[in-house]
Order: C-alpha cells, then sequence, then structure tokens
C-alpha cells in the first residue's frame, strides 16, 4: 500500500514537473498548446509601462477577466518579459494568464514610425505629426504641457507654441501608439539628451536659450548644406553685432505664412508686410524660432564660424556665395543668376 502511494506521489510529481518544464518551455512540447481563444484582441502596452501596469491593460482590453492582472504579471515576471517589456501595440487571444504570457513572449508587437522633418514650422507640423490633425488650439494646448519636456528644460521653455517648437529634435521615432504627446515627449528627451544637457553655458538662462533657437531656425531656413550652416550663423551674428537688419528672406515667408498667404519665393513687394517676423523692416532677432531646426543648424548656432561676411546669395544648386561688402555681393547675385 505504501509503495503504491510512493509510485502514485513520484507520478504526480514527475506529471507537475513536465507541465512546469512545458509551460515554461513550450517549444519542447511534444504536441501543441492551447494559445488562446477567439479573435485577436488588440492591447497597447505604452513606454514606461511596468508588469502590473501592462498586465491591467490586458484585463481591460477583455483579454483577461477581472482580477487576473496580478497573476500575468507574474507569469510575465516567470517568463523574463517585465525584465524587457517591449511597448507597442499587442494582438493576443483571450485566455489564461499562462497562454496570454505565452502569447506576449512569442509575438512581436506592432510599432508606428514617425518623422520629424527638419524645418517643419509650427503650421505645417500640425498635419504631420502623429495621430489626428491637430488644431492650432490643441497644438498650443499640447506644448503648453511641461511634462511634455525633461524637467531640467522646464524652467527654460518659452510660454507660447511658436517659442517651444524649437526645442524637439527633427527625427524619426518608433511609438507604441501614433500618440503626440508621446511623439513630442520623445522628441523632446532626445533634444535635451544631444542638445541641451551638452551646452557649456551654465547656470542656462531661459533668454539665452531663446535665441540660440531663433538663431538655429534661420539657419536651418536658410542653409541647404550642412557644411555651410556654421557660415551662414555666422553671417547672422555679423549682422547683429553690426545692428543691421538680418534681411533673412524664411523670416518673410514665415510672417507671410502667418496671415495666412503662402509664398514660396519673396519678391520686393512681399518685403513691406508689417509683421515683427520681417528682418527687412526689423532690427534684431525675430520673436521666435520660424521653424524645427535640426541638430547640425543648432550646432552652428551654437558655434558660428568667424568671418567678415555679411551677404549670401543662394545659387541654383542650394548652396551659397559670400560677400563682405555689399558690392561683392551685387556680383556674387549676377554670378548665382547667370549659373
Amino acid at each position: 500500500m505504501k509503495k503504491n502511494a510512493l509510485i502514485l506521489l513520484l507520478l504526480v510529481a514527475a506529471v507537475s514537473l513536465l507541465a512546469w518544464s512545458i509551460l515554461l518551455h513550450p517549444e519542447r512540447c511534444p504536441f501543441p498548446l492551447p494559445e488562446g481563444r477567439g479573435e485577436r484582441i488588440p492591447v497597447l502596452v505604452r513606454a514606461g509601462m511596468n508588469a502590473r501596469q501592462a498586465a491591467e491593460e490586458f484585463v481591460n482590453a477583455g483579454v483577461l477577466d477581472e482580477g487576473e492582472g496580478a497573476a500575468l504579471a507574474r507569469w510575465m515576471a516567470r517568463f523574463s518579459i517585465d525584465r524587457n517589456l517591449r511597448p507597442g501595440l499587442y494582438r493576443v487571444r483571450r485566455g489564461f494568464p499562462w497562454e496570454v504570457a505565452r502569447q506576449m513572449r512569442g509575438c512581436e508587437p506592432e510599432v508606428f514610425s514617425v518623422t520629424l522633418v527638419p524645418g517643419t514650422d509650427v503650421f505645417s507640423v500640425r498635419s504631420t505629426i502623429a495621430g489626428a490633425p491637430l488644431t492650432e488650439e490643441g497644438l498650443e494646448q499640447l506644448l503648453s504641457d511641461d511634462t511634455l519636456f525633461p524637467e531640467k528644460m522646464r524652467p527654460l521653455l518659452p510660454s507660447t507654441a511658436e517659442g517651444r517648437i524649437a526645442f524637439i529634435l527633427p527625427e524619426t521615432y518608433r511609438l507604441s501608439f501614433p500618440d503626440n504627446k508621446e511623439l513630442f515627449s520623445a522628441a523632446a528627451a532626445l533634444w535635451w539628451r544631444r542638445i541641451g544637457a551638452t551646452l557649456a553655458k551654465d547656470p542656462l538662462d531661459s533668454e539665452y536659450l531663446h535665441k540660440l533657437a531663433i538663431v538655429a531656425s534661420l539657419v536651418e531656413r536658410e542653409g541647404f548644406e550642412d557644411e555651410e550652416r556654421p557660415r551662414i550663423a555666422g553671417v547672422i551674428a555679423n549682422r547683429l553685432k553690426k545692428e543691421m537688419p538680418l534681411q533673412v528672406d524664411a523670416t518673410v515667408v514665415y510672417a507671410w505664412k502667418r496671415s495666412g498667404r503662402l509664398i514660396s519665393r519673396v519678391l520686393f513687394k512681399d518685403l513691406e508686410i508689417d509683421s515683427p517676423y520681417n528682418t527687412y523692416r526689423n532690427s534684431g532677432l525675430p520673436p521666435d524660432p520660424i521653424c524645427i531646426p535640426s541638430e547640425p543648424s543648432w550646432r552652428a548656432a551654437l558655434a558660428p564660424e568667424t568671418h567678415d561676411y555679411l551677404y549670401y546669395v543662394a545659387k541654383a544648386d542650394g548652396s551659397h556665395l559670400f560677400a563682405e561688402t555689399y558690392s561683392g555681393h551685387q556680383k556674387n547675385i549676377n554670378k548665382a543668376r547667370a549659373k
């Protein structure tokens, strides 16, 4: 009798061990295991979620019954999913917590790529960012949310959307969901890592940073080749020192866009627009950045080339001819037109 009980106990232990081994290593199972039931249900796991928070999303989506989130979190830990929880959109079937965890381990979450293009202005970015197009008020409200930006950035930021648009870095971002808040948060964090945290000026002040952002935006819209950007930044610096109007065509284009009119080429009649962004009529920098500057434009604004150039004109290929005097500038204009 005792011998039979011992055999039964060993048999139960062996079966339990086999079942546990199969659960942890389903690839070793000689027969197919269930993968849940019914249609696949989309579940969004956002960046920054821990296992417990992610598990509750599976409950909310109807993949698990109420109260099973904690069990899923434990299975995620057993499968080591919690150590490298990948954000994205999971599509899984309903099932027991262990079945859902197995599906998570075996599937690749969907992610969404969104590109912020260098030189995009505050008006155009509303229709090119993640999710549904934003209204002017929607973008203003989004960018006014200080929590989008790293904590050390917040005291330095301008108050308007036009001012803040320069403090996100153009790049292609992989998002767990096409969500504008997640996009801007990632772009602001990247700006801080690549630009803000590397600035030598200590302590940073908001006025200095705001001016840098404006110069970087002008360089972005005026420069075509990265190697020319520091030279263009140098021209801007020289004109500011001499209190000369900057006469940057891109500011006139932007001024007209703010008034509701789109122009691609600046004519003499366009220079008469009454706007603080018109750098032909006003000395100094415009009130705010005119676009999202790229990293090379920020680097140029931070370290403008030292020279005596005060003028430049674009050639057909997008590069520029530079001059120290107005007469030299006129000669360069003729050269550019001749080609």
